[in-house]
């Protein structure tokens, strides 16, 4: 299972602006602070716009600011909002032209561990990620363990 750029970017986006929740954020600042292409941000921050994920804010003195608290955006939500193609293998496929399809058990297996992949992801929000009191430092966040029902997780 594999993440697109586009969905790493929106995470590490809503990552940032989640350490200014008294200021508007600029696409320019978290270009620079995860030396991130602004056009690819662009794209991200009108996705996110569009799916009330983030406001934004046009015009001198502009930018955006997260719609919700942190601990209410299900990073499972954001993963789903921002992925267009779950298509695993070709059997999940419109155009599937596989000769195995209706005597094959390997799209249900396939199937079950897309729904673990995103179920892990549900259980967890962007308040999960964030270091908590940041103080208003954005870059070099720190992976840390999370631990959950006894297992220890990276984030």
């Amino acid at each position: 299972m594999r993440l697109t750029m586009m969905t790493d970017y929106a995470l590490r986006l809503l990552m940032y602006v989640a350490q200014q929740p008294d200021r508007l954020c600029t696409i320019a600042e978290v270009a620079r602070a995860y030396d991130i292409s602004e056009a690819h941000l662009m794209k991200v921050t009108h996705q996110l716009g569009l799916n009330g994920w983030i406001e934004t804010v046009r015009g001198k003195g502009g930018g955006m600011r997260l719609a919700h608290p942190p601990g209410k955006i299900s990073l499972g939500a954001v993963v789903r909002t921002m992925e267009s193609d779950f298509q695993l293998t070709e059997c999940f496929g419109a155009g599937n032209h596989c000769s195995l399809t209706g005597s094959c058990r390997l799209a249900g297996i396939v199937d079950e561990a897309l729904q673990g992949f995103l179920r892990c992801f549900d259980g967890y929000s962007l308040a999960d990620i964030v270091p908590p009191n940041a103080g208003g430092a954005t870059t070099g966040i720190r992976a840390r363990p999370l631990v959950r029902q006894g297992r220890a997780r990276a984030a």
